[in-house]
């Protein structure tokens, strides 16, 4: 992916002021300005802080504030350039403070307020090529990002309906699995009561056919008890 060209650290000099206290806020900055070119943001940072403990107005102190706060705490530096942006009457540092605000915003991919920012550094130095490379980036990107949004919502919407209509199809499964099994319960409870009624229809058989037996095992020892006759021929 494309990157914004860096941002502007070019430390902004104190102008010569008249006065202990500015004399004081000079004599810091340029203290922090030599610890930031030795690459000791830390220590640099503290003297600039210090400037603007004496002065909270000093503009240059803000600007290289932030330039010193950059690596370690963006947002931090972002706070000093907006404050310097607004309070510097200088074009040339204003311009600068307006693009490091938008070299922030479009590190992180924020590129709708990168582009406001890049556009007030340009009204203020319409000469800055670098500040008018990083507008045209990040004009790109975000059209690049709406379109990427739009993908990715589009496929959401699809997951959505996708899974609506899985849940849809399940749902008539289990209609359909409900339906079945009651279906094999009522089977089950007719053929329990066929098998019912073949038990009862065998036992009534059953019964009838030893009532049956009973009846001609009494006539048969009825017959028995009864005097046999015996039928005489004699020959006279």
């Amino acid at each position: 992916m494309n990157m914004p060209k860096t941002m502007i650290c070019m430390l902004a000099a104190m102008l010569m002021a008249i006065g202990a206290m500015a004399q004081t806020d000079r004599q810091y900055v340029r203290k922090g300005n030599k610890y930031f070119r030795s690459g000791d943001y830390k220590k640099a940072e503290l003297e600039y802080r210090k400037a603007l403990s004496v002065n909270e107005g000093n503009t240059q102190a803000l600007y290289n504030r932030g330039c010193a706060l950059m690596q370690d705490s963006p947002d931090s530096a972002m706070a000093c350039f907006s404050q310097a942006g607004k309070m510097e009457t200088n074009k040339i540092r204003k311009a600068w403070a307006y693009h490091n605000i938008g070299y922030i915003y479009h590190s992180n991919q924020q590129y709708d307020k990168a582009i406001e920012a890049y556009k007030e550094a340009l009204r203020n130095n319409p000469k800055d090529n670098e500040t008018r490379y990083n507008l045209e980036l990040a004009k790109r990107q975000l059209k690049q990002q709406s379109q990427d949004q739009n993908k990715e919502q589009n496929q959401q919407d699809k997951d959505k309906d996708k899974d609506k209509d899985k849940k849809e199809q399940n749902k008539d499964e289990n209609k359909k699995d409900d339906k079945q099994q009651q279906q094999q319960q009522q089977q089950q409870q007719q053929q329990q009561q066929q098998q019912q009624i073949s038990d009862d229809n065998a036992e009534r058989l059953l019964d009838a056919a030893i009532q049956e037996e009973k009846r001609t095992q009494d006539k048969l020892n009825k017959a028995m008890q009864q005097p046999r006759r015996r039928v005489l021929q004699n020959n006279w």
